[in-house]
């Protein structure tokens, strides 16, 4: 099979593996569409994510959906042709947090993408039949790919609590930013500002529904929206950057009580923040760490709100040309949002 392997940074290499029949309990799917995520261009861009340094040659990418070719032995229900959805988390279901329902938190988690673990950056895989779900006829496999994602911002918005007639604001109109934005606005949210740098994503988050997106490079978004809110602040603020100072103006934007969740990843493995801001307002911090269980509920919202989620589906390459893929989604270059790689 052909495999995109990342060498070093921003250095690819396309080479060609040797895949195992699947095991039992396993099946073996085709990779039809793999999303590039922000992680995965943390990995490419820095050599790491925060305190976790890549391991050379990696195989990354964890945003998959894809066609059964094979199964395993003991395996029923699923059948060669089955359009599927991939989960890239393998949990233990022993340890005390998957025992206690916090498996994106198990104790011996293998998350496929992270070192040593190889993610779906390749044409076949083999995952455990646990890890499949059904990719309803109506969504195409880009689509499906856009699960994942969703359910983390789904998981992001179970601390939130976001409760209707509220206001909010979002930092980052990437992919997971612009989601986040959708659900808010189908939770009955009554006013969201986005904070997003690139025009053509600013002009995407209007379409979907923001009540303002404001550019940090020409205003101070924090005074925007402390005029806007007569000095009180928002309700609830998300930020899907962790960049340039977005983990502290979160701090800054909310309401006194208010709530503050970090669904970003900084570059950094120590971050700087504000936090005294945060101690006089007693505000409510969260951080994410991807999703837990919400991802059937992404796949009923996808098929329920296509018109919020299919425009940020803007560019597919295949996987001979994930190098351009990746220096497309790293640039901006095309109004580019969410790019998927189509492996086979």
């Amino acid at each position: 099979m052909k495999v995109a392997q990342l060498e070093a940074v921003r250095q690819f290499r396309l080479v060609d593996l040797p895949v195992a029949e699947p095991g039992p309990s396993e099946v073996q799917v085709a990779v039809k569409t793999v999303g590039i995520c922000g992680s995965d261009l943390h990995y490419y861009a820095e050599g790491g994510i925060g305190d976790t340094p890549c391991v050379y040659p990696a195989v990354i990418g964890h945003e998959p959906a894809g066609i059964v070719l094979r199964t395993g032995a003991q395996v029923t229900g699923w059948q060669a042709g089955d359009r599927v959805i991939l989960e890239p988390a393998i949990y233990c279901y022993h340890c005390e947090f998957c025992l206690t329902g916090r498996h994106n938190v198990c104790a011996n988690l293998r998350f496929l993408s992270t070192p040593g673990e190889p993610g779906f950056f390749r044409e076949l895989v083999n995952l455990p039949v646990q890890n499949l779900l059904p990719l309803p006829p109506g969504l195409s496999f880009a689509e499906g790919s856009l699960a994942e994602p969703l359910a983390v911002v789904l998981h992001s918005l179970k601390f939130a609590q976001p409760q209707p007639g509220e206001t909010a604001a979002v930092f980052g109109a990437g992919p997971i930013g612009l989601m986040t934005l959708s659900v808010l606005k189908l939770s009955g949210i009554q006013r969201v500002w986005v904070i997003e740098p690139v025009a053509e994503r600013r002009h995407l988050a209007v379409s979907l529904g923001a009540d303002a997106a404001l550019d940090p490079r020409q205003v101070d978004p924090v005074a925007e929206i402390k005029r806007d809110t007569a000095q009180r602040g928002v309700d609830l603020v998300v930020d899907c950057a962790a960049k340039d100072r977005t983990m502290s103006q979160c701090l800054y934007a909310a309401r006194n009580g208010g709530r503050v969740v970090y669904t970003g990843i900084p570059s950094e493995a120590v971050v700087a923040l504000e936090f005294h801001e945060a101690r006089r307002k007693e505000l409510t911090l969260f951080n994410v760490r991807r999703s837990n269980h919400e991802t059937i509920a992404a796949v009923r919202l996808l098929q329920e709100h296509r018109r919020l989620f299919a425009p940020l589906l803007t560019h597919h390459f295949p996987l001979e040309r994930i190098a351009d893929a990746f220096e497309t989604v790293e640039h901006y270059r095309e109004g580019a949002c969410k790019v998927m790689i189509e492996p086979s």
